[in-house]
């Protein structure tokens, strides 16, 4: 089967509660690519699930249209089809499997409802390919209560690609997973969506799951469309400081002042803070004519300097051992500055160097400066 195309033009949800009408999302446009593994970002009610319902028909949208390939699906006017017309599958965060049911009765429970019903000799073997692509074909006889989470999760996920759908859609489907298993899930649906080649938009507020099993990530907050690349692209040229913060662990760090010029030098006062910004960065804000900004950078990007005069000087307050590098945490006025760096410091301060070409500056309203 060839790979499902996604078009999202203006798609708008709204509800009407006791407290008047809710826009959950604001006119989303989106192109999901054929056999993509596309990845949903945001914080909890940011209506990434809602997006979801809608491209599964679980929802009718407020405006716009909803194109699967040539066909539409959906609009606000009227047309609407199933989830059956579609022919989606989805993966559910809470599993939803039938308890009475053994696994291998769960996994063969879609193809059930197909309108032309396969024999039961073709349902068993469809049953034991899925079963065995997941490594979870000598469970076929068990029931749900007899299994382990990430086991499962198996099942559902079986369940989901038994059928061969056009479109799988994934609701958050790690999150009740410990954090071992979790990686192990990751890994293994990563290779899984390979294989199979189908199209699946998988739904998340955990940004390295996003980081590490998305083609293409779409970052949203409240209803709005913040912004879509790879996860590289995100993570290096981040479109304003809410995805700058939102990408990466730690978080980006910030630092919000007025730039003075010293002795052919061009300085961020951040409060009690002060930051020498390296020349190459400074031409280009002085050719702007900017006086206040935000700087961010990465910890990772943040470099120990043991000689000269530091770009900026910080106390040492915490510092955090995690394996092969230490997290150090330097505590001020706007909040927190954390260093990642691969050897323990000593003393306490720390002096540290900037890069040109790794600093992040936003404006006053929070939007990318491109210098």
């Amino acid at each position: 089967m060839q790979a499902t195309k996604i078009t999202i033009k203006s798609l708008a949800k709204s509800f009407i509660t006791f407290r008047g009408k809710v826009d959950v999302l604001k006119s989303i446009d989106l192109t999901i690519e054929p056999g993509e593994f596309f990845v949903l970002l945001g914080p909890s009610g940011c209506g990434k699930s809602t997006l979801l319902n809608l491209l599964a028909g679980l929802e009718k949208p407020s405006g716009g249209e909803l194109y699967f390939d040539q066909e539409l699906v959906a609009d606000a006017v009227g047309k609407f089809s199933g989830p059956f017309e579609r022919d989606i599958s989805m993966v559910f965060q809470s599993y939803a499997l039938y308890p009475h049911m053994t696994v291998e009765e769960n996994i063969a429970f879609p193809l059930t409802n197909l309108p032309q019903v396969p024999t039961s000799d073709v349902m068993r073997t469809k049953v034991k390919e899925a079963a065995t692509l997941l490594q979870i074909d000598h469970l076929l006889d068990r029931k749900p209560a007899e299994l382990s989470g990430g086991q499962r999760q198996r099942v559902a996920i079986g369940r989901a690609i038994v059928r061969n759908p056009k479109v799988c859609l994934m609701d958050e489907p790690l999150s009740n997973l410990d954090a071992k298993l979790r990686n192990e899930m990751r890994a293994h649906l990563k290779d899984l969506q390979k294989r199979l080649g189908v199209t699946t938009v998988y739904v998340t507020h955990d940004q390295l799951e996003a980081m590490t099993l998305g083609h293409r990530i779409a970052i949203m907050n409240n209803g709005v469309l913040q912004q879509v690349g790879t996860p590289v692209e995100i993570y290096r040229a981040p479109v304003n400081q809410f995805v700058a913060r939102f990408i990466g662990s730690p978080t980006m760090n910030m630092l919000s002042g007025e730039l003075n010029e010293e002795a052919g030098n061009l300085y961020l006062q951040a409060d009690a803070l002060k930051i020498r910004l390296p020349a190459e960065t400074a031409g280009r804000l002085k050719a702007r004519n900017l006086k206040k900004v935000t700087l961010g950078v990465r910890p990772e990007r943040l470099y120990v300097k043991s000689e000269g005069e530091p770009d900026l000087a910080l106390p040492v307050n915490v510092i955090e051992n995690v394996g092969p590098e230490y997290l150090v945490y330097s505590f001020h006025q706007q909040g927190q500055i954390v260093v990642r760096t691969p050897d323990e410091p000593t003393g306490d301060r720390l002096d540290l160097s900037l890069d040109a070409g790794h600093l992040h500056l936003f404006d006053e309203q929070g939007a990318r400066i491109n210098l």
